[in-house]
């Protein structure tokens, strides 16, 4: 009979995470799910708190900041397969306890064979080359998007990438407003526009706004080790959380 393997995920999508635990444990009876966290400071404090499990699932784009940081704040004794919407994140992944990287929407047979990489372990070194490879040549055709198609009048006009300051959600509705002030309503969320869009240039400031580097004019230390950012279009400032500046810093140093 197989050993019990204890699982956790940390996942801030709930939907995402019951998906996967329900994935993981049709796949492998033995597994156990003790945790679901949803947060870098939840998954450090947890952690720091508890054994560490046998494996970790993680997803890399928290609502607090990048997951990386997780590792940045506590030393991780278990091996981890990221599971995420956003493979630029890939080469840095593979420098942690990473045994895969799975894009989302998690396919079945991909997670099968993540899962026996993580309980071959000892013979996943090439499994692991190959699969870098594989995620390189992904990377390779990435294409983002570079223009929406926007109602207009008594039709339809096109704006470009290249020309929007900044997104921003309210109420449900998301808005592009360009560096000539112009705002238009877009047909889709925060979160969709972020797997669309090149994260070189564009960065989840929190929950309500996706803003352009282009369009950042000052950045000022705030209380409670947050960030202000000013930006060219927008009055007044947003607040960047003191879990999200580091990563918030980190990408406007690339």
């Amino acid at each position: 009979m197989s050993s019990v393997k204890k699982i956790v995920i940390i996942e801030d999508e709930e939907a995402n995470s019951d998906r996967l635990k329900r994935m993981i444990l049709n796949l492998r009876s033995n597994y156990q799910i003790i945790e679901i966290l949803s947060s870098i400071n939840k998954s450090v404090d947890w952690l720091t708190s508890h054994d560490h499990p046998d494996l970790l699932f993680m997803d890399i784009q928290l609502s607090d900041g990048l997951s990386f940081e997780i590792f940045n704040q506590i030393e991780l004794k278990c091996p981890v397969i990221f599971t995420t919407a956003y493979d630029e994140f890939a080469i840095k992944a593979f420098k942690f306890n990473s045994v895969d990287y799975l894009l989302k929407p998690v396919l079945k047979d991909e997670l099968e064979f993540a899962i026996k990489k993580f309980e071959g372990l000892e013979s996943s070194i090439g499994e692991k080359n190959t699969a870098l490879k594989k995620l390189l040549t992904i990377i390779d055709k990435k294409e983002f998007r570079t223009r929406f198609l926007v109602p207009y009048k008594d039709g339809f006009k096109q704006i470009y990438v290249d020309s929007i300051s900044y997104f921003f959600s309210e109420f449900g509705t998301t808005y592009a407003i360009s560096f000539d002030g112009e705002k238009n309503l877009l047909d889709h969320t925060l979160e969709s526009l972020e797997e669309q869009l090149d994260q070189k240039v564009f960065f989840r400031a929190n929950r309500q706004y996706l803003v352009n580097i282009n369009s950042i004019s000052q950045v000022h230390n705030h209380f409670n080790s947050k960030l202000k950012v000013e930006l060219k279009q927008l009055k007044n400032g947003i607040i960047i959380s003191r879990l999200k500046a580091t990563s918030f810093k980190k990408w406007l140093d690339y």
